[in-house]
Parts: structure tokens; sequence; C-alpha cells
């Protein structure tokens, strides 16, 4: 079986978006009130979305399961208040769930949080237990930067994401590291911003005593790391000058996808990483959508890169493409089951 764990309902009915512009026109207007989502959106537009896009995609590509989590990009935490947030998050995750009930046997749901610059994270905690308990999600993402590029907000190692991490031990739901959109125009999204957000989370890691505290949580940082694969020894020199425990024991709590989209990348992150820490991802359809005219395959069709390494054992190849994700995923592999 072949499980991508990062992909993102990208290409959702266009009521979703006129929702949203109806909301974020609403602000600032007193004489409006916040617009809670009443969306009509009908099945088949909803089987349109998929089966068109990303379902066909994972077919082609010989993908069983996706675990499958609303827009990153179009999180946007940093618009409006905790009040606009919540309604645009219940609005993205109804979508998700609408996804894994026509479509159980591909997609299993993952969460966005009600995050809003400067607001408490303990405030998410009763999305995380709506999704997990009433949806059947199976983890939820993490932005770092709720104000969306600015990083004004507490590292994820600040004790006030504690009530937020230890409702994620007590559902057994793990989190992926996720920034959303830059509003900050130093900064691409795609291609600065995201390594920006996973390379600062691992940092952030390293100099906390976060998974001390909390040695159950469980943490996925995408897109292959950002930077810190190929700076390991950057990274392990500094927790070293800092008197901080071996990298090794972050092992036990962080783990590493696999959207990479070049055949060289996904090879030092494998010889980098271990095995037991590397999941199967492509971010499909996602932020990458073209062809490599180097290779004339698709930059994100990295299952072809995993296959092409010779060295890579079958037994540690079926961990990444599936073995990995049901350990960080249990809740996925008791639906399985």
């Amino acid at each position: 079986m072949i499980i991508d764990c990062h992909g993102h309902y990208t290409t959702a009915p266009k009521a979703l978006k006129a929702y949203r512009d109806q909301q974020i026109a609403a602000l600032g207007d007193a004489s409006r009130p916040a617009l809670a989502p009443d969306l009509k959106i009908s099945d088949d537009e909803v089987r349109e979305s998929i089966e068109k896009n990303q379902l066909r995609i994972q077919r082609e590509r010989g993908i069983d399961l996706t675990i499958f989590s609303p827009q990153a990009g179009g999180m946007a935490h940093h618009i409006g208040n905790e009040t606009t947030s919540r309604h645009w998050t219940q609005a993205c995750n109804d979508m998700i769930h609408r996804v894994c009930a026509l479509y159980p046997d591909s997609y299993a749901g993952v969460c966005q949080l009600p995050q809003s610059p400067g607001a408490d994270p303990a405030n998410c905690v009763s999305e995380l237990k709506r999704c997990v308990g009433q949806l059947g999600f199976v983890g939820c993402n993490i932005n770092p930067d709720p104000s969306d590029g600015n990083w004004s907000g507490l590292p994820l190692t600040d004790r006030s994401w504690y009530p937020l991490y230890e409702a994620m031990i007590e559902l057994d739901v793990p989190a992926m590291v996720h920034v959303s959109m830059s509003c900050n125009p130093n900064f691409h999204g795609t291609g600065a911003h995201y390594i920006n957000g996973d390379t600062t989370a691992f940092m952030q890691f390293i100099q906390s005593d976060l998974f001390r505290d909390l040695p159950e949580l469980r943490f996925i940082i995408p897109h292959g790391g950002g930077a810190v694969p190929y700076h390991w020894g950057r990274y392990r020199g500094l927790a070293q000058d800092m008197k901080r425990p071996p990298l090794t024991e972050l092992l036990k709590n962080v783990y590493f996808d696999t959207c990479v989209y070049h055949q060289p990348g996904i090879e030092l992150l494998l010889k980098v990483i271990p095995t037991d820490n590397v999941l199967f991802a492509s971010e499909i359809v996602g932020a990458v959508k073209g062809i490599d005219p180097e290779t004339g395959h698709y930059f994100d069709d990295t299952k072809r890169y995993i296959e092409a390494i010779d060295w890579v054992s079958p037994e540690n190849r079926k961990k990444i493409f599936s073995g990995n994700a049901l350990k960080v995923y249990p809740r996925l592999a008791k639906r399985l089951a």
C-alpha cells in the first residue's frame, strides 16, 4: 500500500472561495455580522473537483490513499480575528470531511486549526476534538506563524502551546508543521516561507525541552524538512555547542516527508535522515505543478524518485511508502485494520 501523508484540497468547489470572499468583504463593517458558513455544495460538485484532479493523479501514479487537509496557503490565519478564523476553519474542515465520506478508501482527513495572531493556541482544542471525535480525522496541521510571514508570535515550544499538544496526545494524533501564505513581500510563499517555516520549527525543537516534557508528541516537518537535512552537520554542531541533546533524540518525535522535487534531493534526505523517520508525500495538487524538462516527468511525482534508488531495500521502501505513516498516524492504522 502507498500512503501519501501530504495532500491539500487545492481544487475545492468555487463556492468555498466565494464564502471566503464574502467573509473578508464583511470585515470592518460593524453593520454586518460575522458570516458563518452555510455552503450549498452538492456531492456531485465535490466529486467533480476530486475526480478530475487529486484522485485522477493518485490513480495514475499508483497512490492508494492520501492524508488530506485544507489548502495550506488558504488558511491565511492573519485575516480577521478568532471568529473569522473559526468560521473559515470549520468550513474548510467540513469540506475535507465531505471528500473523505465520499471516498473513504482514498482519503483520510487532517484538520486546519482556527489559529489567529496573538490568540491562545488552547482555543484550537475544541475544533481539533470536533474533527477527530466527530469527523474521524487522523491528525492536524499547525501553523507556526499565524501572522503569515511576520513571525510575531511565540515559538512552537512555548508553554502556551502545551494545552493543544496535550489534546493531541490525548487523541493520539500527530501534527504536520505547515505555514500558510506569506503576506510579507520579502518571503515568497512556497519558495521561501514554506521552507523557512520547516527549518525554523526544527531549530525551535533543538533549543527546547518540549519532548522531555511531552514525550508522546509527534510532528511531521514537510517539504523534506526544509534546509534541515542539507545542513544536518550545522544543526548537530549547534546542538552540541548549546549543550543540547544529540539530534537523534529529536528523531523520537520528529518525522520528515518526501516533498522534495528532484532525484538528488530525495537521495540526500534518505542518506541523512533514518528511514524510520521518513514518510512518503508528494503534495499533489500543490506548490509545483509543471513537468521537469530534464526528465519529462512531473516535478511532484515523488514516488518515481524513491523507486529509482537501488540502495533502498524493499523493507525500507515499504516503511517509507506506508509503514511509517501507519506508525505516526495510529488512528489511520486502526481504520485500515
